[in-house]
């Protein structure tokens, strides 16, 4: 086959029609077990905690628009990152970004710690900082870019190559998706997503996800997906994979629209500092013209006034909605701080409490701008 775009790729990529009826969309295979012909004789499914046609189809989508070999999908992103972390041993070494979500924090610090597994927060954007922090039993260097909510950029090639040898390098793509941003061309051994987020685009379904190129690191972490049991029903899997094959075109829109916004807001009288990788006056706005396609649908920026009066601004919006989550087609407004990142309020990696956070939907960004306008003044 030719070489397809991107946006071809989400449309087609991985999932052929189904062979006994020829349907184009892929079915839900709502079962729970396969009849086998004889035991052990069955046709690739046994149980679906293991295995299932809908859950494979979904894996195959989200491979190969992430230029990768294998894939495996979870219950939620938290469960994937779970997975990906029971593949190291107490003492091991974890490597981390000084700016990532709240519930990364939590899972890390407040339920591995207790396992013996170590954790340091570092500025990922500084490389030297990097360096520095590696340790003989680092096994991880685990990264947003962008990041959430500060939006700093992390350059995933300079990292993979001062990697040490048996150290991974793990991008968490959620906030660009695999439209703007494929990790594994840039060398990182794993890429995970909350597919809650723009891959399944309309705030409906929970799941995640990690691709990867490596045969042996995809067994290992198929065994635990079976073993431990935190997989997607296959409805989720479903409303998964249709939002896929929108991704592209609102992707497009999410990006048109934070732009937009993101160059009225950094002109705003009542807004000290916009965060936006596509504005030139982000430090890093190089590194991500070279890392994405384009700059994403997230906004996070810092009022010039208290924490409480980012609080209250928050809440007199109108058409965003004041919620958690980001990456659905409606567009949402969040206070970091108190909400999605609450968990690191007392850590020394705490969101500024002045901060907004904003997840741009794909309405008219003609309305969003007069929104923002009535919730600011």
């Amino acid at each position: 086959m030719t070489k397809q775009h991107i946006e071809t790729k989400a449309v087609h990529a991985g999932v052929d029609p189904e062979p006994a009826s020829g349907a184009i969309m892929t079915p839900i295979f709502q079962t729970s077990t396969y009849v086998q012909a004889a035991p052990g004789d069955h046709k690739g499914y046994e149980y679906s905690r293991t295995d299932n046609p809908t859950r494979t189809a979904l894996q195959n989508s989200l491979a190969a628009l992430e230029g990768g070999k294998y894939a495996l999908v979870y219950a939620s992103g938290l469960a994937t990152t779970d997975t990906i972390l029971r593949l190291l041993k107490p003492g091991d070494h974890v490597l981390a970004g000084d700016d990532v979500y709240g519930g990364t924090y939590r899972l890390f610090e407040r339920v591995y710690g207790k396992f013996g597994l170590q954790f340091s927060w570092v500025n990922l954007a500084d490389l030297d900082t990097v360096r520095a922090a590696l340790r003989p039993e680092t096994k991880y260097i685990w990264l947003e870019t962008p990041t959430n909510p500060a939006m700093r950029m992390a350059d995933i090639a300079a990292i993979t190559e001062l990697a040490p040898k048996g150290v991974r390098v793990i991008v968490d793509n959620t906030f660009a998706s695999p439209i703007l941003q494929n990790p594994l061309a840039f060398g990182a051994d794993m890429v995970l997503h909350s597919t809650t987020k723009y891959i399944g685009g309309h705030s409906d379904v929970v799941g995640g996800a990690v691709v990867m190129n490596d045969e042996q690191l995809y067994t290992d972490l198929k065994f635990l997906q079976n073993a431990v049991g935190a997989v997607p029903a296959p409805m989720d899997c479903f409303l998964t994979l249709r939002g896929i094959k929108t991704l592209a075109v609102r992707m497009e829109r999410h990006c048109q629209n934070a732009r937009i916004l993101a160059e009225w807001l950094s002109e705003h009288p009542r807004v000290k500092q916009v965060l936006y990788p596509g504005l030139a006056s982000h430090p890093q706005h190089e590194l991500a013209k070279k890392q994405m396609r384009d700059f994403g649908g997230m906004i996070s920026f810092i009022l010039d006034d208290t924490p409480e009066a980012a609080q209250a601004m928050s809440a007199k919006t109108e058409i965003f909605a004041l919620a958690e989550s980001l990456g659905g087609v409606e567009s949402l407004i969040e206070h970091p701080y108190s909400m999605t990142h609450a968990s690191t309020a007392d850590s020394p990696i705490a969101t500024d409490p002045a901060l907004i956070r904003l997840s741009v939907g794909i309405e008219h960004v003609d309305d969003l701008k007069a929104d923002l306008e009535q919730a600011l003044n």
